[in-house]
């Protein structure tokens, strides 16, 4: 007998609102989880920082020292520097996330699935490698931190960008690698990409230079976490289209097993002749179980009926 296989369903062309709000819920709270269960050992985090900057020296790449010092000594800059690094990271890439799924509904699904895997790498290396970031070393490292300089401009305190008071839940050492620089460039390659008019790209390129100057210059992080904020994209993008098949293939072979089988027919080879209200039990000629001795007798029925 053979076996008859279910046709593959293709995806939907733009996913349910509603559970893409709830996916993206569930992986940013399972983030956000993961980065406070991930604080690590202060002095590790600390030694940690110290190395890197001793890397970035050596290789003369020290590029924190120098925009931190502007920014300090330049309010203009530096208190809108603040407030981009406390709040333009959690409002341009949703912002970003909805353009896609209304305008470019193809695409949104690899592009979530990036930005996703992406985040989830990211907090695999808050976890391995805590790192204290430079407005948290001892104060011979030269470094000023800036949110705290201006915290009075702003709804932070002295603990990185969240409100006054709530320090105790973020995590202060999840410096490498700087998803600010990660999200931003992923921003920024959407928006050249999918983007239409001219001013689109313009900001494609200007916002991943203004993060990285902006996480570096206020002493949130150094060069090599935005290095690897990039690396760790890119990575997550080579992950993006096999993780999407895989889930696909699971969708499927779900929906396959889940597939109701067809019905029986319930008439048991009842028919309704004109005028009946209830289906009487009886064949036709056509029918293929009806006897040639059957078919006779029927036959000679409606000659003697006739007769008559």
């Amino acid at each position: 007998m053979e076996t008859v296989r279910m046709p593959y369903s293709e995806p939907r062309t733009r996913p349910r609102w509603w559970t893409e709000i709830l996916l993206i819920a569930v992986v940013y709270s399972a983030y956000s989880a993961g980065r406070l269960l991930g604080r690590g050992d202060a002095d590790d985090a600390i030694e940690h920082g110290l190395e890197i900057l001793r890397a970035e020296k050596f290789l003369h790449l020290n590029l924190e020292h120098p925009l931190n010092r502007f920014l300090t000594h330049t309010p203009a800059v530096g208190i809108p520097a603040d407030f981009i690094y406390a709040s333009l990271h959690y409002l341009v890439t949703p912002a970003v996330l909805v353009w896609l799924f209304r305008r470019r509904p193809v695409q949104y699904r690899l592009a979530r699935t990036w930005l996703m895997a992406s985040t989830l790498l990211g907090l695999i290396g808050f976890t391995l490698l805590p790192t204290c970031p430079p407005r948290l070393l001892a104060a011979g490292e030269g470094f000023v931190d800036t949110m705290a300089q201006f915290s009075s401009y702003g709804w932070w305190g002295s603990e990185a960008s969240a409100p006054r008071g709530m320090g105790g839940m973020t995590n202060q050492f999840a410096a490498m690698p700087s998803l600010h620089v990660g999200w931003a460039l992923w921003c920024g390659v959407m928006l050249w990409r999918y983007g239409r008019k001219p001013l689109a790209r313009v900001v494609a390129v200007l916002y991943p230079l203004t993060i990285t100057f902006v996480v570096m210059g206020t002493a949130n992080h150094y060069f090599f976490d935005a290095l690897a904020g990039a690396a760790v994209m890119g990575v997550g993008y080579l992950l993006a289209k096999p993780a999407l098949r895989l889930t696909d293939r699971l969708r499927t072979r779900f929906s396959s097993t889940t597939t109701a089988a067809p019905s029986p027919i319930v008439s048991a080879g009842c028919k309704t002749s004109a005028g009946e209200r209830i289906p009487g039990q009886r064949t036709s000629s056509a029918d293929p179980a009806v006897s040639p001795d059957s078919a006779a007798t029927a036959a000679d029925d409606g000659t003697s009926t006739a007769a008559r």
